[in-house]
């Protein structure tokens, strides 16, 4: 295995973990009300949708461990600005959001509910300066124009305290979320499969998976079987639960075939062996910096893949735990270096020499 390979894989696991970092709660009845509201509302034609609780997640000790380790943002004069103008600051106001991704051909628009403080006088005052607004019997539809963008964005109030907005061409999308059937019901399944995280992503597969894989993954990580795979797939949900100083993230991938969901489970057991080996090569311990190299095979060492059958479907699901010394490590770690342009022969190595396997 290429040495570039499992240090690709080790950033591949970063990234996931840093989409699933929000999944932090202590599940109650006193917040399930909040969440089953929102969720309610989102389209059963839905591609993906995600839920985070942020309300919950601010008082996460993992995720002030990820938020002193992320870089953080520039100040930006135009929010500043919004702020002022509106009173609302995502940060310390939005308290619940889910976000519907519905595909149409090559386009995607976004629909979503929030929960927050809003000071509904001052965004409406906002909205109508910047936008128009248009008035039904039962809400006032506001549009307003997004920066450096043709589109524009649809909001309205469902309550003081929750808002529906959409970059679709109006609300009308909104009615169609109410509406009872047997896709809304299978959505409805899985977010109460996911009742113990309050961010989550839920996402319905159109055999896009392998390929979004094929196509962002290192070459030395590229595997045609594996792509096979996962566009075999029908849900895909990603939820992840921090406590005290680590992340426990889930992954789950969901088919109807048995053996779909066996020959993964046997590919990604086999990955993580060809990850803890490429980390035990000599050249790599001396390459690569001790503590990482460490943090590294921890959570390698920590991670579970297993295949659990759930009656009409199969399910793959990996577990793994982030912790906040492998946020250290992976903050200080070196990018792996590049391969040798074709034609040009590496340090210390002779022209004929096989190109760097372990």
């Amino acid at each position: 295995m290429k040495k570039h390979a499992w240090i690709g894989l080790a950033v591949a696991v970063l990234v996931l973990s840093a989409a699933g970092f929000w999944g932090y709660q202590r599940w109650s009845g006193q917040n399930r009300a909040p969440r089953n509201d929102l969720l309610a509302i989102m389209p059963a034609e839905a591609s993906a949708v995600l839920f985070a609780d942020l309300d919950e997640l601010r008082h996460a000790p993992f995720t002030a461990l990820l938020c002193r380790w992320a870089p953080q943002p520039q100040a930006d004069p135009d929010y500043s600005q919004f702020v002022k103008d509106t009173g609302f600051d995502y940060e310390r106001d939005l308290d619940r959001l889910a976000v519907a991704i519905i595909k149409r051909g090559q386009n995607s628009t976004l629909f979503a509910i929030a929960n927050g403080k809003f000071d509904r006088q001052k965004i409406s005052s906002y909205a109508t300066k910047s936008g128009t607004v248009a008035r039904t019997s039962e809400h006032e539809i506001f549009s307003v124009p997004v920066t450096g963008s043709p589109k524009k964005i649809a909001f309205t109030f469902l309550r003081n305290d929750q808002v529906a907005l959409t970059d679709d061409v109006d609300l009308t999308i909104f009615s169609s979320a109410r509406k009872e059937d047997e896709d809304k019901r299978a959505w409805r399944s899985r977010f109460e499969r996911l009742a113990g995280s309050p961010v989550f992503a839920v996402i319905r597969q159109d055999a896009s998976a392998g390929a979004a894989l094929t196509a962002q993954a290192p070459g030395g990580l590229r595997s045609p079987q594996l792509s096979s795979l996962l566009d075999q797939l029908q849900w895909i949900t990603l939820a992840g639960k921090p406590e005290n100083d680590h992340l426990r993230v889930v992954a789950e991938g969901e088919c109807t075939s048995e053996s779909t969901a066996r020959q993964l489970v046997d590919m990604m057991n086999g990955v993580v062996i060809f990850a803890q080996a490429g980390l035990n090569d000599p050249k790599t311990r001396q390459q690569l910096d001790p503590a990482t190299r460490r943090a590294y095979l921890e959570l390698l060492k920590n991670t579970e893949v297993s295949k659990i059958d759930r009656g009409d479907t199969n399910s793959v699901r990996i577990v793994f735990e982030i912790t906040a010394e492998f946020l250290e490590a992976a903050s200080h770690a070196s990018p792996a270096a590049p391969e040798p342009a074709p034609g040009k022969t590496p340090p210390g190595k002779s022209a004929t020499s096989k190109k760097g396997h372990i």
